[in-house]
């Protein structure tokens, strides 16, 4: 790598759910239960459909699209209310996460949250697995008006973080995830540790990099995927 390419900076965006953080379940759980509540089946095939992608997205793919803004928004409220009862009994970082996070911090790397989960559960994330000091800030589902796979969560962070869209890597779990990073124009890094996506897929989506756990990758691994 030449001394120029050394010296620019870059950025790390970070999703959340699948990646930092395995909450899966738990979304899985609170909208099952919102879904018994209004006589609606809410099965695995429904959960892997719609995973990553923002509340009103899901609402109209479950419920259909009679839904009204007010019992949607109302829907949503009380899914998240349910969700933040189960992640409050406990959530940790995945395996490696934490090391990455502070050898990309140590690198001078820029580092962000780009997710399609409302900035309240984010919060909450970030609180209980201690690891807010790493982001300097946080694009969430009120930040965006297009879910993944549109880039817009990722051009979002980069701009705040004021770093070129080529110069930033996406840590993703998700196909909509990759999807949306490769059309930022940005590198990628897929993992497959939750297991929600295959590495086949994660590739066909254009991951530049597929793990099954964050500890096989070092912030140097990070930086030559800008050679």
């Amino acid at each position: 790598m030449n001394r120029d390419a050394m010296s620019q900076k870059f950025a790390a965006l970070w999703d959340v759910d699948g990646t930092l953080v395995d909450t899966g379940e738990m979304h899985f759980r609170a909208w099952r239960k919102m879904s018994q509540e209004l006589g609606v089946d809410f099965t695995r095939e429904h959960f892997r459909a719609t995973f990553g992608r923002r509340n009103p997205e899901i609402i109209r793919f479950i419920y259909g699209d009679h839904i009204s803004e007010t019992e949607s928004q109302r829907i949503a409220n009380t899914k998240e209310r349910y969700y933040m009862d189960e992640a409050r009994q406990g959530v940790q970082l995945l395996p490696g996460v934490r090391t990455l996070l502070e050898q990309l911090q140590r690198a001078d790397f820029k580092q962000a949250i780009g997710s399609s989960a409302p900035r309240a559960n984010l919060e909450l994330i970030l609180d209980l697995t201690d690891s807010r000091i790493f982001f300097e800030t946080v694009v969430a589902m009120e930040d965006t008006s297009r879910g993944k796979p549109d880039p817009e969560v990722f051009l979002t962070g980069a701009s705040r973080l004021g770093i070129t869209p080529s110069q930033c890597v996406v840590f993703e779990d998700a196909v909509a995830g990759v999807q949306a990073a490769k059309a930022a124009g940005m590198k990628c890094v897929a993992v497959t540790f939750v297991g929600h996506h295959g590495e086949e897929k994660l590739l066909e989506a254009g991951a530049d990099r597929c793990v099954n756990r964050l500890d096989e990758l070092t912030a140097d691994d990070v930086r030559k995927l800008f050679k």
